[in-house]
């Protein structure tokens, strides 16, 4: 999946940059002051767009799901964004962390509500499996509501080998709806 494309005339290098397909997941079912889950992860959006180091950014539609955790709070809405990305794999990580930080997050709980979660799911055909980061995200293949909208955007996709309709959870719509446009 890796990519290679010169460096914008913008940057002071001309040297050739690597840019790598990733896919991040979206998740909020928290309002705040600064917006509702569906404001979070469009906000969440508009900034990966901004971001030098990231482009081609596409987006999945917006999906309603159960929360996986604790019942006693409201559904999730749902996306997954996919990209190029000059980022190192850790530098997307801290990436993720100030998207959540800059929608406020609190973490209240484990698989508790929150304002917005942005997880890493693939980098390239790269697999890593270190304390702070795992990837192909370890939750992949139990999560529909990851798969589903992950298999909208690339339908051909593979994952560690797997095509992803080969997850029985990519074409399984227990607990999720699609969200209309409206």
């Amino acid at each position: 999946m890796n990519t290679h494309f010169d460096a914008s005339d913008d940057h002071e290098s001309h040297a050739e940059a690597t840019w790598v397909t990733c896919y991040v997941g979206l998740g909020s079912n928290l309002k705040n002051e600064l917006g509702s889950p569906v404001e979070h992860l469009q906000q969440a959006v508009a900034t990966m767009q901004k971001h030098e180091q990231i482009c081609a950014v596409r987006v999945s539609s917006f999906y309603a799901s159960a929360p996986m955790g604790p019942q006693d709070q409201p559904d999730f809405i749902n996306a997954v964004a996919g990209f190029e990305t000059t980022l190192t794999a850790l530098e997307l990580l801290d990436f993720c962390q100030a998207l959540e930080q800059q929608a406020k997050r609190a973490r209240l709980r484990r698989w508790g509500e929150r304002s917005l979660d942005v997880d890493i799911l693939l980098y390239g055909d790269v697999q890593i499996s270190e304390p702070q980061l795992t990837i192909p995200h370890a939750g992949l293949p139990e999560r529909n509501f990851v798969l589903i909208p992950l298999r909208e955007l690339v339908p051909e996709l593979v994952i560690a080998g797997k095509q992803i309709t080969d997850y029985p959870l990519s074409d399984d719509w227990t607990g999720l709806r699609l969200l209309s446009d409206d």
